[in-house]
């Protein structure tokens, strides 16, 4: 099909003579799990035309007025190290100061570093994913402190549903790559977490995953992990982008310490930063969109640029998160029409500097209901007519990314894949204009029966994960099912089926040892 990209081909091993003794202890699970995987949803391509808001003047005021933020009003930059780097590079820092300033020329000639695409790489080759241009990629959802199911209700995270949404997402594979874990799990130790999860990551799915920076040693347990569960060497990690992390400024102008030790870490080794602002109009940013989207742009850019300043061509992404509160109550809101407009605005910029774009799927419903479909379908309408790249909590987002939503998950598939069906361009071969049907029906006749319907009725329509077409005296017979009555079933039906992907046994034992060693070690510092 005409929206599917070939992967990228895996390049010889360049590892070590012992790695190549433990890869053909193996046996054969390793060859099995780089087989093709066969879906057309694995690599999604945007081809349409995409929308703006602003018009090109539009876009020079921002990017004018993003400038002039940098280099008049500057950020607080609170890491000494990334202060001595950003003088280095001939950014103004005061000596005992966290504020630096940036020329506005030399923050131009650094994000011109930056790749305007690139492949992150996972340990199945087959879920390689194409960042940038028109590519796009659907993330799992990140960082959620509940989760929830009917039966369960909202609950604290934990381990078991951590590995059970990790299970969902290597399920479906319009889900390009995990987010961040997608319910933090408070029944492991913070010491610890990242070490548990992140192994079940390359245990349980063979997709690319995230490592949050949070300190120095957890970007180095990540890189590390992500090295092990690929089998190769860090030298062929560092060609190999194999893991991402995403870095939040602190709005308004603020990057803190362990996010720009993650910019450090994470570019000096040539792995994937995402860097996102979170621009609550009328909280952390301006009441007006265009005043948030300047300060976006500005918090963006800096960090950006830092990036290159660690390391020039690493990959970074221009991730965009500005929505607006309830101005009663000053609650996030979401899916909205000044998201839309944000996210739309958003790609018009990143499209600028030549970055990849990453953006949203989100919604602020408390529950599976109208509100969480519509939510949901406006964002999706955005990022899509806006030239998002990598999609962000695509599946599972709740209550505004406070909860984890097992049911919500399976209807974010759906929507997905339609999305991913919507974007398949048009068939007008002389087959599917279907002259010779017509001629056999003639006026007043049927399609049921001809031939060219026959040979094309199984595939010629997406067939939906949760639409019930039934009419309403069957479905009464059935009990009356709802979406969230379908959604609950699937979702449990697809636990069920799941199947872990295979693990070379010697790469899991190495993966083991260094877990179980750096447990013993005490994991990271924490303060309870």
């Amino acid at each position: 099909m005409s929206d599917i990209v070939t992967p990228v081909p895996h390049e010889t091993e360049t590892s070590s003579q012992p790695l190549e003794r433990r890869r053909r202890t193996g046996g054969r699970g390793a060859e099995r799990s780089r087989k093709p995987v066969g879906s057309k949803y694995l690599n999604l391509v945007n081809s349409l035309q995409k929308n703006v808001v602003l018009t090109p003047e539009a876009l020079d005021d921002i990017h004018e007025a993003s400038l002039t933020i940098l280099e008049e009003i500057g950020m607080d930059v609170m890491l000494p190290e990334a202060r001595e780097r950003m003088k280095a590079a001939g950014a103004d820092v005061t000596p005992g100061k966290d504020r630096v300033r940036f020329d506005r020329a030399m923050i131009m000639d650094f994000v011109a570093h930056a790749p305007k695409t690139f492949t992150m790489h996972a340990r199945n080759p087959q879920r390689n994913v194409a960042i940038g241009g028109e590519n796009l990629v659907f993330a799992q959802i990140a960082s959620a402190p509940f989760v929830a199911d009917r039966e369960g209700g909202r609950r604290a995270g934990n381990q078991e549903d951590y590995r059970k949404l990790v299970k969902l997402a290597q399920s479906y594979d319009i889900i390009h790559t995990t987010g961040g874990y997608p319910v933090e799990p408070i029944d492991i130790h913070a010491s610890i977490r990242h070490l548990d999860c992140l192994s079940d990551m390359v245990k349980l799915t063979d997709k690319v995953f995230h490592c949050y920076s949070l300190g120095r040693e957890r970007n180095l347990d990540g890189i590390e992990i992500a090295r092990i569960g690929r089998g190769i060497s860090m030298e062929q990690m560092e060609q190999e982008p194999s893991l991402f992390t995403i870095i939040n400024s602190s709005s308004p102008l603020r990057l803190d310490g362990p996010m720009l030790q993650g910019i450090i870490e994470m570019s000096a080794r040539n792995q994937v930063v995402v860097v996102t602002p979170f621009t609550l109009a009328g909280a952390m940013a301006p009441v007006t969109i265009a005043g948030a989207v300047v300060q976006q742009n500005a918090e963006a850019l800096c960090g950006i640029a830092f990036t290159q300043m660690v390391r020039k061509g690493a990959p970074v992404m221009y991730g965009g998160f500005t929505s607006n509160v309830d101005m009663k109550t000053g609650a996030p809101a979401f899916g909205t029409p000044e998201y839309m407009k944000a996210v739309i605005a958003g790609g018009q910029l990143a499209r600028r500097y030549g970055i990849p774009y990453r953006t949203s799927n989100t919604n602020a419903s408390n529950t599976l209901d109208a509100q969480a479909a519509y939510e949901s379908a406006l964002s999706l309408w955005a990022l899509t007519q806006g030239g998002g790249n990598f999609i962000m909590h695509a599946a599972g987002w709740s209550e505004g990314g406070l909860t984890a939503s097992f049911e919500k998950f399976i209807l974010d598939v759906d929507m997905l894949q339609m999305v991913a069906e919507f974007l398949t361009p048009l068939d007008v071969s002389q087959d599917a204009l279907a002259l010779d049907a017509v001629r056999d029906v003639g006026p007043g006749g049927h399609y049921f029966g001809t031939a060219h319907t026959l040979a094309r009725y199984e595939t010629a329509f997406y067939s939906p994960i949760l639409s019930d077409w039934r009419n309403f005296e069957t479905w009464t017979e059935a009990g009356r099912p709802t979406t969230y009555d379908h959604a609950n079933r699937i979702f449990k039906d697809m636990l069920n089926k799941y199947e872990r992907p295979p693990l070379d046994p010697a790469i899991e034992e190495e993966l083991d040892a260094f877990v179980a060693r750096r447990k013993a070690e005490g994991g990271v510092p924490t303060d309870f």
